[in-house]
């Protein structure tokens, strides 16, 4: 199950969405938070996430199926934030479940990686000195430009 959505995620209703708990003797699970790091000098205060929405849950579907086929897993989910996030809150959560750990691990760690190189998510950083800038993906500056979306490379 793929998940793109404004509101906060609820971890509690996030680990519940699993329908049968039962043969699982593992949960793994990822949680990514903005974090208020310095970027090119700049402190950054929030995000925002821009989402081609159609494109990014056919994508992040695909990318569940893959992981549910790839390894030993029961169920897979991903919640993905979009739209204005503060510092500390959770951007992406990825709960995984199987019958053991190492695979519970590797089906994890393979979701948030497909999802961070696959997905047509753009950000746009706000700093504390009152600047903004998009970044793409691979962490350079997109554009500076101040308003508007980003541009497709």
């Amino acid at each position: 199950m793929f998940i793109l959505q404004e509101a906060p995620i609820d971890l509690i209703k996030a680990k519940n969405l699993c329908k049968d708990p039962a043969p699982n003797g593992a949960l793994v699970t990822f949680e990514g938070t903005v974090r208020a790091d310095e970027h090119k000098g700049s402190v950054v205060s929030g995000l925002l996430y821009i989402a081609d929405s159609p494109a990014c849950l056919a994508e992040g579907e695909k990318i569940i199926k893959e992981a549910l086929s790839q390894f030993s897993i029961t169920e897979a989910v991903c919640i993905q934030r979009i739209g204005q996030l503060k510092t500390t809150e959770t951007a992406v959560w990825i709960g995984v479940w199987a019958a053991h750990r190492d695979e519970a691990f590797k089906g994890c760690r393979y979701i948030i990686e497909e999802v961070k190189k696959r997905l047509l998510i753009w950000k746009k950083e706000f700093y504390a000195d009152g600047s903004k800038a998009w970044i793409h993906p691979d962490k350079k500056i997109c554009h500076s430009r101040e308003s508007g979306n980003p541009q497709q490379n």
